[in-house]
């Protein structure tokens, strides 16, 4: 076998024994939940901003820009809810680089994952105590998602991944919102009927057992662009590209129908001012279509301190050392005029 097998690792239980979610922060996350549910459900009306680090590399840096968010929070509540990205586990295209803080807690040095998971569990609690805001990660690995399974808020499920049968019948058993992204293709349909399985009950191995899921109507879309056969990036956050998916909703027997616009990745071509006027157009299509509207819940923006990004062991604090982020002052006025135009 070409398998080297270092250590057995600690269950999910043992873990979360070791380093519980603290009684007063899994109500607060109830809360949040239902706030989030009702927004997909069309009971609320107010947007979701799913908005954060490219990758979260360090605790105090991840924490503070948290923070900082939960001020702003506090003054646009009424109109929009604040999801913080706090993303512990990093695809890579190539397999290549920094892979998250569950594989490195520390970028400068070899894998740990023990160290790991401990830090992934430490970091998303603290953020939570600190800042009273739940929030969102990628589920890049389905067995490892009973690690983070009661704090998280909202999972998204990456375009590499959203043809994987696993993913889509681990969703299935989730108790928060799901958000499906179109996979690297662009294709729609492959997308849909991620959410269509996920929202759909299923029996299935899962970490050695035998399970049943319930389906999980929360499960939802996310627009993040494409790449054609020469590599281009194509965006389809445009207002016909809208109207399309409304349609294909139509055509399918899907609860809830709802998208999430993730202003960066293909749809910005990683050029991440483009965010702020990519969530501007988004946001005047809602005012032009009242379909449009109903289906487009909130955006998703990549956002730490420092805008841009660093090649690691470059050591500037809050700043992204994968794909480049808005700085703190963008995305704190993007924030407030979200609000403005809701």
């Amino acid at each position: 076998m070409s398998f080297e097998f270092i250590k057995k690792l600690p269950t999910p239980d043992e873990i979360r024994k070791e380093y519980p979610m603290p009684e007063k922060l899994t109500k607060l996350r109830e809360e949040r939940n239902r706030e989030i549910r009702d927004v997909l459900t069309g009971k609320s009306d107010k947007f979701l901003v799913i908005i954060g680090p490219c990758s979260a590399d360090n605790e105090d840096a991840v924490c503070d820009y948290v923070t900082r968010l939960a001020k702003v929070n506090e003054n646009v509540k009424d109109r929009l809810v604040l999801i913080p990205r706090i993303y512990t586990n990093k695809p890579r295209t190539t397999g290549e680089g920094y892979k998250g803080i569950v594989h490195q807690p520390d970028p400068e040095k070899k894998p740990d994952f023990l160290a790991g998971l401990i830090a992934m569990r430490k970091m998303q609690i603290r953020a939570i105590d600190e800042s009273g805001l739940t929030a969102a990660d990628e589920m890049l690995y389905p067995e490892n998602w009973r690690y983070v399974s009661d704090i998280l808020s909202y999972v998204a499920i990456g375009a590499r991944s959203v043809e994987d049968q696993q993913h889509r019948l681990t969703v299935s058993g989730f108790d928060v919102a799901a958000g499906m992204k179109n996979p690297t293709s662009g294709d729609f349909s492959i997308m849909l009927n991620s959410v269509y399985a996920a929202q759909h009950p299923h029996s299935f191995i899962y970490r050695g057992w035998e399970v049943q899921t319930s389906g999980n109507d929360l499960t939802h879309t996310i627009l993040r662009g494409s790449v054609n056969k020469y590599g281009r990036s194509l965006p389809n956050y445009h207002y016909e590209d809208l109207n399309t998916l409304i349609s294909l909703y139509g055509e399918r027997n899907l609860k809830n129908p709802a998208c999430i616009i993730d202003a960066n990745h293909n749809n910005s071509n990683k050029q991440f001012k483009q965010q702020i006027r990519i969530v501007k157009e988004v946001l005047h299509s809602r005012k032009l279509n009242t379909d449009i509207r109903q289906m487009v819940k909130g955006v998703m923006v990549e956002s730490y301190i420092e805008e841009g990004c660093q090649k690691i062991g470059d050591g500037v604090y809050g700043k992204s050392i994968t794909d480049p982020c808005l700085g703190w002052d963008d995305s704190e006025r993007l924030i407030y005029d979200i609000a403005e135009y809701e």
